[in-house]
């Protein structure tokens, strides 16, 4: 039988735990409205725990009542972000910090506080911003609608990338770029950004068009503030600008005159295998982008131009070199020690480029010298003959004679500044000569363009010389005119009638 010791133990025991019970039914079945700590009874403040209401003021009740336990943060940002659009749209989990928000109108409550511990968010909601004048309002209203009418997108995040606020034209883009998902849940561009400027690419889902932005990112007080300018056309000028790039490259690899290309900032931004060929200059020098006076220098030192006199007044004339091809005015001819002849011209670029074409014309230098010796040649052995000699070309100049010819009527035909033409050489005949009616057939004969034969006349000088007068077509059209000295000297012989003279050969 029990002691009335243990009766008195087990009634005591009986009554606390009922006491226990009757609370925590009496808790469950009607939540806490209990103040927070440091908050007055007409305070507005909500306590949230991983999203869900856990406290809320007694204030509260009057401005907007929520169920702690039930309610959730969505809850309250649907009540406030008409009047506070930067107002979260998910709670911070795992950041510790504040954020202040003001109202864009004063119809209500102007300010809200939010503070970040972990899992925990406490949202104070101010009648008043303290140290704001009354205007703010109005003109953060202003601000609001001055962003609805940006063509760009715009939004915030905080510092885990959860979205604070965006645009109407950031939820445009949104929704064409992930239809099926909403922008608070997705972000329409990577979160991790972390460059201040950087260029994305969206891809339209309807049209598999890609779009390019240049997103541009600041930080104030904690909170990361994006814009994104659409670039898809200047992207897409870029690539057009490649491609017509890598194309000069590839045609230009073929040719095989040296190409060197220098941009306005005078580097080299453009060159093709033969300038590696004709310069010995490395590729990877080359690819370096040296700047043109760098390139010359080391032309220079490489003995692949001409090296100068005094290195200072070289300077000076690389300069001139430059503003020459920048006019398009520059062309040399450098002759190297190792025999071979470069032809080096300058001409001007678009935007202030500048090109520079060197070309080894080594051959045909050497073929027009061989030309020229042969030419000297054939006119030391033809300055030989007693014979004066004259070549008409088949409009009529005179195109060679040779020192008989020249002594024998006194001309120097390669002094002229103007084309000898046959009707001048006839002039020069005809006033040393007697008076012959033949001068304008041979003219004729000259510039006669059909099927000729060669014919012949004599001709007498003034002081009574006798020459014959040879008349041949040659190659091309052309007429060779000889003059061949029958009698030196004699007495002067009246001029015979035409038809006694002329003579086919």
């Amino acid at each position: 039988m029990p002691s009335p010791f243990d009766i008195a133990l087990m009634i005591c025991a009986a009554l606390t735990s009922g006491s226990l019970a009757y609370i925590w039914i009496r808790d469950t079945k009607k939540p806490s409205r209990t103040l927070l700590p440091d908050q007055d009874a007409d305070d507005i403040c909500y306590l949230f725990d991983r999203g869900v209401l856990q406290h809320a003021s007694a204030g509260a009740d009057a401005f907007y009542a929520l169920e702690p336990g039930y309610d959730e943060w969505a809850d309250l940002h649907e009540k406030l972000v008409a009047r506070f659009p930067l107002f979260p749209a998910r709670p911070s989990m795992m950041h510790t910090g504040d954020l202040t928000l003001s109202a864009e109108d004063s119809s209500g409550p102007m300010q809200i506080k939010i503070r970040w511990k972990n899992a925990f968010s406490h949202v104070s909601i101010l009648p008043a911003a303290p140290d704001q004048g009354d205007s703010e309002p109005s003109i953060l209203g202003h601000l609001r609608h001055l962003t609805k009418t940006l063509s760009m997108p715009v939004w915030q995040t905080d510092q885990e990338g959860t979205l604070l606020w965006c645009n109407q034209v950031y939820k445009d883009t949104h929704a064409s770029t992930f239809p099926d998902h909403s922008h608070d849940d997705v972000p329409l561009f990577d979160p991790s950004l972390t460059e201040t400027s950087q260029r994305v690419s969206l891809r339209d889902a309807a049209t598999d068009k890609k779009q390019w932005y240049e997103v541009t990112r600041t930080e104030i007080d904690g909170i990361l503030s994006y814009q994104a300018i659409c670039v898809s056309a200047l992207v897409h000028a870029e690539e057009a600008q490649r491609n017509f790039v890598q194309t000069l490259a590839k045609t230009f690899a073929q040719l095989s005159i040296g190409l060197a290309i220098f941009d306005r900032n005078k580097q080299l931004v453009l060159f093709n295998p033969a300038l590696v060929d004709l310069t010995g200059l490395k590729a990877e020098f080359l690819s370096g982008r040296p700047s043109v006076e760098s390139f010359f220098d080391l032309l220079r030192e490489t003995r692949r131009m001409p090296e100068p006199k005094n290195y200072k007044n070289w300077r000076i004339a690389i300069s001139d070199l430059i503003r020459a091809a920048n006019d398009g005015r520059y062309e040399e001819t450098w002759s190297l020690d190792s025999g071979q002849t470069y032809r080096v011209k300058g001409r001007p670029h678009p935007d202030g480029a500048t090109a520079f074409l060197i070309e080894d014309i080594s051959a045909e230098v050497s073929l027009t010298r061989n030309f020229r010796a042969e030419l000297e040649l054939g006119q030391s052995m033809l300055d030989t003959l007693d014979d004066g000699i004259a070549v008409f070309s088949r409009s009529g100049i005179l195109t060679f004679s040779n020192a008989a010819y020249q002594g024998l009527w006194q001309v120097h035909p390669e002094t002229s500044f103007a084309d000898v033409t046959i009707h001048d050489a006839i002039q020069d005949w005809r006033r040393k000569c007697a008076p012959n009616q033949m001068w304008e057939e041979i003219e004729s004969f000259v510039r006669n363009f059909g099927d000729r034969k060669p014919w012949s006349l004599p001709v007498y000088l003034a002081d009574g010389a006798q020459l014959t007068c040879l008349m041949s077509p040659i190659v091309a059209g052309a007429t060779l005119v000889r003059f061949h000295i029958v009698k030196k000297l004699g007495a002067p012989i009246e001029p015979s009638h035409p038809k006694d003279v002329l003579t086919d050969i």
